[in-house]
């Protein structure tokens, strides 16, 4: 069968669309980017905020008039919606032939030949087992670097999120599978690992009983053929001495933590549900600058929080001016059905939670350009993403640069790169929230 597979939200769910990519591969399927020629449809769903439903809802919608015209033979919805919908999916969207939870993403072979027997299948397990996959996944990003989810679910519960009643309790995934599984891509040509998880800081605590994040990273730099290791959703309050010291000290680890804090009101932060006041924050930053002068800190916020009073929302702007964040992303708040804050009291108009979500990306634009001005001068290892067209230039990443998160290099050059390669680039400009460089001669030096 020819079968189109859409993975919408997180990289972490990418991840599971790369591990079922990797199952319907082993039983002799062949894949397509083309929903026309598709005999079989999968999508991979979020639902973490209103934007995100819609988003699933309308690609379900529009997926499902191919299998009404007859050019597709199965339809199958898996991931978030499919855990927290899947009775409204059965009942309003006929066409859907199968549905898949987030923790039976490995069930996807079987029910898709039940499917195709005729059956309409719903595949649910308990939310506290781990989906096991033997079989290689298949790399979507291009493969210099990949994902690797090193845990599954939170038990934080702040008060304005829906993970853990759609990922379950907090699961580490063993170490030695994922010291195997990141081998396997490092001989695939992998050269950058992306640790993600709901939160990667507490990974190894249910297994090991303490933080093994550390150790993963020491074991993770013996990997030949690995080059940068990064690390995303670090929680404040479980970021140790430890943790920093390897971060520190193992060349592969790139200086960069994505930190997701949301605000920096306590009064906030306490109906957040968040385990950290902005003292701590304030001292974790200041630990951070000083044990890793040149670390990249990304985070996120939250505007508009039910509650939020103007005096608030002027915290949270002195405290990004003052912190300088290298890279944040703002959200206006959305409030999703079954979570505490929303039946919060005092919901604050949408107008004035964009208004306020718009004047925090606005200061940070400030913040960011003239970060991006003052790298001027410096020479920096770039990993090669693609060819600019009709030009002599290439555009990069630096150790700063997340993938689709983050900025660009443009590397102006006559010499040829792959995808994947590493060029030590001497950095002549910026644009925006890019850099613009030039290969740097060593022996100009």
């Amino acid at each position: 069968m020819k079968i189109l597979c859409i993975s919408l939200g997180c990289d972490k769910n990418l991840v599971d669309t790369e591990m079922m990519l990797g199952l319907l591969n082993r039983d002799g399927h062949t894949f397509t980017d083309d929903e026309n020629e598709a005999d079989i449809i999968v999508i991979n769903t979020c639902c973490f905020i209103n934007d995100a439903k819609e988003e699933s809802v309308n690609t379900i919608l529009e997926m499902a008039e191919h299998k009404k015209e007859g050019t597709c033979k199965a339809l199958i919805v898996t991931g978030c919606m499919a855990e927290r919908y899947k009775q409204e999916i059965i009942d309003e969207i006929p066409e859907v032939d199968g549905i898949l939870g987030t923790s039976t993403y490995d069930e996807i072979s079987n029910v898709l030949k039940r499917v195709l027997g005729g059956e309409s299948v719903s595949c649910f397990h308990d939310l506290s087992e781990l989906p096991q996959v033997e079989t290689e996944r298949i790399i979507t990003t291009g493969g210099h670097y990949a994902f690797l989810k090193i845990a599954e679910g939170c038990d934080k519960h702040c008060t304005y999120c829906i993970i853990p009643s759609l990922r379950g309790n907090y699961r580490s995934v063993p170490m030695e599978r994922l010291l195997a599984e990141s081998r396997q891509l490092a001989d695939k040509g992998v050269r950058e690992l992306i640790l993600v998880a709901q939160e990667t800081t507490l990974y190894g605590v249910d297994l090991y009983g303490k933080k093994m994040l550390p150790e993963l990273l020491h074991r993770l730099a013996e990997i030949s053929g690995i080059y940068w290791i990064r690390v995303q959703y670090c929680y404040p309050e479980e970021i140790t001495d430890e943790l920093i010291a390897a971060i520190k000290t193992e060349e592969k680890v790139c200086h960069y933590l994505d930190i997701p804090i949301q605000h920096a009101s306590d009064a906030i932060l306490k109906r957040m549900g968040r385990r950290t006041n902005q003292a701590q924050l304030r001292a974790m930053i200041g630990t951070l600058r000083r044990e890793i002068p040149d670390m990249a800190l990304r985070t996120t916020m939250i505007a508009g929080f039910p509650g939020e009073t103007e005096e608030d929302h002027e915290e949270v702007m002195a405290f990004v001016d003052e912190m300088e964040f290298e890279r944040l992303g703002v959200f206006a708040y959305s409030a999703e059905e079954d979570t505490p804050a929303a039946a919060f009291p005092d919901q604050i108009p949408q107008e004035v939670k964009e208004a306020r979500r718009d004047a925090i990306m606005e200061l940070q634009q400030e913040i960011a350009f003239d970060k991006s001005e003052s790298m001027v001068g410096r020479v920096l290892d770039v990993m090669i993403e693609g060819k600019v067209a009709d030009e002599p230039a290439y555009v990069g990443r630096t150790y700063m640069d997340a993938p689709n998160v983050d900025g660009y290099i443009f590397v102006n050059t006559g010499e040829l790169f792959m995808s994947g390669d590493f060029v030590r680039v001497k950095v002549t400009g910026s644009s925006d929230y890019d850099l613009i460089g030039e290969v740097y001669d060593e022996s100009a030096k």
